[in-house]
């Protein structure tokens, strides 16, 4: 569904970001993108959904493909119509308009008032603490139920590919848990094909088929999420396992860069 390909983003014209990077979405999939804070995974997705624009960044080269439709270039509105969302980092709901208002703002390119109503119904079928808040200002939920409503105003535009930015920043382990299990329900239930980029790689790993991990504006290392468990520096220095399932130990971690094998 989505192609990434050999993309190099600049900002302002003078700060290097992507260097060369590819990767690419099966229809109906979850794919992961893995990495540390800095290594452009967040600037990937705005590569993507056409935000570059707004922060002095743009592709200066390779393509971004969608359904066989290059959309790098294109305007952010003509990408969400064309079937694409984002989810950006840290929620950003409208905190001056309640639940019901914020889901009707991600309809705001449709004209099927049955679908819309249809499709809030399955909003409060995946999250019912937003059924029961539907008339509270957005500003006074808790993070976790801003994070639910930020996903259930994307699904409202019906999206074909849904880009989720960290959507377990700042949660707690038993909400990021419950957040998971309903982004795996509807990729499962409505074939949403999900790019999800997210530091808490376990999780990550586990809900998606396909990973790829980033450092420092590129592609290191790809694979089945299955054999990316098994990787022993993928063990080591995302899941925090060591050799024989030991924890990782952090007096090492000085030695990280020369023992990735797949920088060697």
């Amino acid at each position: 569904m989505l192609t990434v390909n050999n993309i190099e983003v600049v900002y302002s014209d003078v700060i290097l970001v992507l260097k060369g990077l590819s990767l690419s979405c099966a229809e109906g999939k979850i794919t992961t993108l893995l990495g540390a804070n800095g290594a452009g995974k967040s600037t990937t997705l705005k590569a993507i959904s056409g935000l570059l624009k707004s922060e002095e960044g743009e592709v200066t080269e390779g393509t971004i493909e969608f359904m066989g439709q290059k959309i790098n270039g294109k305007d952010p509105e003509k990408i969400v119509r064309m079937g694409i969302f984002q989810v950006m980092e840290g929620r950003r709901v409208f905190e001056d308009l309640d639940v019901v208002e914020n889901l009707r703002c991600g309809a705001y390119t449709r004209s099927d008032r049955a679908g819309v109503k249809r499709d809030m119904d399955l909003v409060f079928d995946y999250f019912p603490r937003l059924k029961d808040r539907r008339h509270q200002l957005s500003g006074y939920l808790s993070g976790g139920e801003q994070q639910m409503l930020a996903i259930g105003r994307a699904l409202m535009a019906r999206p074909k590919l849904l880009l989720l930015d960290e959507p377990s920043l700042g949660l707690a382990p038993m909400l990021v848990k419950e957040i998971f299990r309903i982004i795996q329900k509807i990729n499962e239930e409505e074939k949403t094909t999900i790019l999800l980029v997210e530091q808490n790689a376990s999780l990550a790993l586990q809900v998606a088929t396909f990973g790829y991990i980033m450092e420092m504006g590129k592609v290191v290392l790809d694979g089945p999420c299955e054999k990316l468990r098994e990787n022993p520096d993928v063990r080591e220095f995302y899941l925090g396992i060591g050799e024989g399932g030991t924890k990782r130990s952090f007096k090492n971690a000085k030695h990280y860069k020369r023992r990735k094998r797949w920088l060697s």
